[in-house]
């Protein structure tokens, strides 16, 4: 990898929104610049690297990764061509951050990993969320016995979206449902406290054509023996907040999964409020740890390293198959529910 004081050398796989939200985080990380872009069109390419002003602009993803100025790339594709937009990246000597979830399937998932292990390259799924300073406090507030003994974790995302056959969430052709788009990251907060998870129950509501779910609840529990209810929708506006409940209080994180700020809430004191304000728009802290492990020779984030996204393909794989919904790991496409 070149790092020089201009920073880390970043390129962009895909324009879609995402990408956007990700270069105005980067804009604010001060050792990362963005010297690439890639579309599936020369026209899209110019129209994002005059916007961000990048330099290189390429009409197809193979061009980016044969481009010698680019250290690490994002993949901000739809959740379909995350796993062959990665291995292209990766076989290509790049190091890679890819958007959530990772890839369709647990399989897919492992092969991104021997990838990266094979090209000696890093590897880390975009779980923004766990790099909010907001968040971190969370964590150390409960390492350090703030609300007691964790007892049991609760979040839900929801989004009430106008139903259309086409759009990304609810086009299984594109990996939509509410699972894929917003289930991981309640089930990714649930398994950073409680570990490994095993799916006690589940339930779920199909869109019109019974090809995605637009809600599915989960009730999960931990290695350490600690539950968590998680819930995701994408018709459904939900309050989105997460509760770490212990026996001596409890934190909340609203707006959990872009959380800026928590309250403590212990046994016989009065709420405590802790603001934690992002410098950008929360993506920078992601992009910085990505430039840390990169300067450390690291192919892993400690906070977010294979084996936990791993894990979260595996869960997802059990929720959908409880439910009867199965991705063709041939073309990724689904088939109606029954």
């Amino acid at each position: 990898m070149t790092q020089e004081d201009s920073g880390t050398r970043w390129g962009v796989v895909g324009t879609g929104a995402i990408a956007h939200s990700f270069l105005e985080g980067l804009r604010a990380a001060p050792s990362a610049r963005v010297t690439a872009v890639g579309s599936r069109t020369r026209s899209r390419a110019e129209e994002f690297g005059r916007a961000w002003d990048v330099p290189n602009r390429y009409g197809s993803y193979e061009e980016l990764a044969a481009d010698p100025e680019v250290d690490v790339v994002y993949v901000a594709t739809p959740h379909p061509w995350h796993h062959p937009n990665t291995l292209l990246m990766l076989n290509a000597g790049k190091h890679v951050l890819v958007e959530k979830p990772m890839a369709m399937n647990a399989l897919q998932v492992s092969e991104m990993m021997a990838a990266a292990r094979a090209n000696d390259r890093f590897l880390m799924e975009a779980m923004w969320t766990r790099y909010l300073p907001a968040p971190r406090l969370a964590r150390e507030l409960v390492a350090d016995g703030a609300i007691g003994e964790l007892c049991s974790v609760s979040a839900e995302f929801g989004i009430n979206v106008p139903y259309n056959p086409d759009h990304r969430l609810f086009n299984a052709d594109l990996g939509g449902g509410a699972l894929l788009d917003l289930g991981v990251y309640p089930l990714a907060l649930a398994s950073q406290y409680l570990g490994e998870l095993t799916v006690v129950g589940a339930t779920r509501q199909l869109s019109p054509d019974r090809m995605v779910d637009t809600q599915t609840t989960v009730l999960v529990r931990g290695e350490n023996g600690v539950s968590a209810t998680l819930g995701c929708a994408s018709r459904t506006a939900l309050p989105n907040r997460a509760v770490l409940a212990g026996t001596a209080g409890w934190i909340e994180l609203p707006a959990f999964w872009t959380a800026s700020e928590l309250v403590l809430h212990r046994q016989g004191r009065e709420p405590e409020r802790f603001h934690r304000p992002f410098r950008a728009n929360g993506y920078e802290y992601e992009i910085e740890e990505v430039t840390r492990c990169l300067a450390a020779g690291e192919r892993q984030s400690p906070d977010m390293p294979w084996a936990e996204s791993a894990r979260l393909a595996v869960v997802m794989d059990q929720i959908r198959d409880a439910g009867g919904l199965v991705y063709s790991p041939a073309n990724v496409k689904a088939v109606p529910l029954g």
